[in-house]
């Protein structure tokens, strides 16, 4: 693998309030578990990674601060409360002033990501510069980007952001590199995500958690 100065990005809310979508299904304590429970696997999986030249949370959560501590990762609260997409733009211009060459962004709610799934995808990831995109499994959401250099492309998350941020590297003159990852691609948000990751049985943080609350789950 190439040695490249990139960084990986988390963005995290507040998880007091975590997972709104959820509120209808699971009490807010449960709620805010699961979102702690996930971020962790995501730093788990971080960490592994030899490619990855540092970790960055945009948060002030403090339980989200403390994970961070505990995985050598750090914090940037510029941003943190300016959504996904202020969040992960924040971290871009820190990281150009910086001077460092890449970006890779991932949300904290993956909890199947694997490091094998990141190594890919940094392996993929064309000299700058250079846009690499993970899609949700529905090819509507942006579960993971790498950008060479951190500001090539604007980014805006949402939704449907996934054929936006295409067009936008296009816009600049970028060939797309699109790596579908199965792990990166499965993200909860709602109850009917939760249901389909209860079903699959993961021996991650979050799914030891679920298993734990299967029968609050069950009555989704």
């Amino acid at each position: 693998m190439r040695e490249l100065d990139i960084w990986a990005v988390v963005p995290v809310k507040d998880t007091t309030a975590a997972k709104q979508r959820l509120a209808t299904a699971a009490p807010a304590a449960f709620r805010q578990a699961l979102a702690l429970a996930m971020l962790e696997d995501v730093l788990a999986a971080l960490v592994q990674v030899r490619g990855i030249a540092g970790r960055l949370l945009v948060t002030t959560d403090p339980d989200a601060i403390k994970l961070a501590a505990r995985y050598e990762a750090h914090c940037l609260e510029d941003g943190a409360a300016d959504g996904h997409t202020g969040a992960v733009m924040a971290a871009g211009r820190r990281l150009v002033r910086e001077g460092r060459s890449g970006m890779m962004t991932l949300p904290g709610d993956v909890p199947l990501v694997t490091a094998d799934e990141i190594s890919q995808l940094l392996a993929e990831h064309l000299p700058a510069p250079a846009f690499t995109i993970a899609p949700s499994h529905d090819k509507q959401g942006s579960n993971a980007i790498i950008l060479s250099p951190p500001d090539t492309v604007p980014l805006r998350f949402g939704d449907d952001s996934y054929y936006p941020h295409l067009a936008a590297a296009e816009a600049r003159g970028i060939k797309p590199t699109i790596v579908p990852l199965p792990g990166i691609a499965f993200d909860i948000d709602n109850p009917e995500d939760l249901k389909r990751f209860a079903a699959l049985g993961s021996d991650t943080r979050a799914g030891r958690l679920v298993a734990e609350n299967a029968g609050m789950i069950e009555d989704i």
